[in-house]
């Protein structure tokens, strides 16, 4: 792995999110009740999936942009196509309308994923990755996006979703766009995962400024709890 967004999870967690990372030998990953992602070194030893046993127990834990092979009784599930995506051209632009999200409205932010983004977790702590935006209108939250891995000199834009009522008028790019415009300040650029399925996403992205940089493989590794060794949880 020569780039950061080879293995995304590895180079954010020893790099910007490294005050987050739970470690055991080569295993890294992030607190679970503020990700499940977990970085697994590649070639995978013996001895690296006995650490990720004791580190993560049974828990399913994603892992992004990298393939690896189980060992004895690891399995891995939803494994599917991906994309990664890359910036390349996107025109940042601050939004007044765009309000930064913060502790106040997690309970906001928690329901409006659970209902617009097919129930994908988001938990109070979700917020500690990386800057949250969102558009109200009524008061009401009707559109969001935010950061998410960090990898050196990247940031994954995440969680970017529309209430259907307010669909087709630009919220989400915008939300985007401004996320950018905090990225550059910083000097990171933006990258993002889509299914390889997704081809609206994708078109959409690419009519908005980014290309794809490479295939990925998108699924989770986990060890059954009834075939966990003792010690291991």
């Amino acid at each position: 792995m020569t780039h950061p967004l080879d293995d995304p999870v590895r180079s954010a967690l020893t790099g910007p999110h490294a005050h987050l990372a739970q470690r055991r030998g080569r295993i890294v990953r992030y607190p679970p009740e503020l990700s499940r992602f977990i970085a697994i070194p590649h070639p995978t030893t013996a001895e690296d999936w006995a650490d990720a046993a004791a580190l993560v127990g049974p828990e399913r834990a994603p892992i992004a942009g990298i393939v690896v092979a189980p060992h004895d009784d690891w399995k891995v599930t939803g494994v599917g196509p991906g994309l990664q995506l890359v910036e390349d051209g996107v025109e940042p632009r601050y939004d007044d309308e765009a309000v930064r999200l913060g502790p106040a409205d997690i309970p906001e932010i928690v329901a409006f994923v659970a209902r617009h983004r097919n129930g994908r977790l988001f938990t109070p702590r979700t917020l500690e990755l990386g800057t949250y935006l969102g558009i109200r209108r009524g008061g009401a939250l009707v559109a969001m996006a935010g950061e998410r891995l960090r990898p050196v000199g990247w940031s994954e834009l995440s969680a970017v979703c529309t209430d259907p009522a307010h669909r087709r008028q630009g919220l989400a790019m915008r939300l985007v766009r401004a996320l950018i415009a905090g990225m550059r300040e910083r000097g990171e650029s933006a990258f993002l995962h889509v299914t390889h399925d997704n081809t609206a996403a994708q078109a959409l992205y690419e009519r908005l400024g980014f290309r794809v940089r490479r295939p990925i493989s998108m699924g989770s590794v986990h060890i059954p709890e009834d075939r966990l060794r003792p010690g291991n949880h």
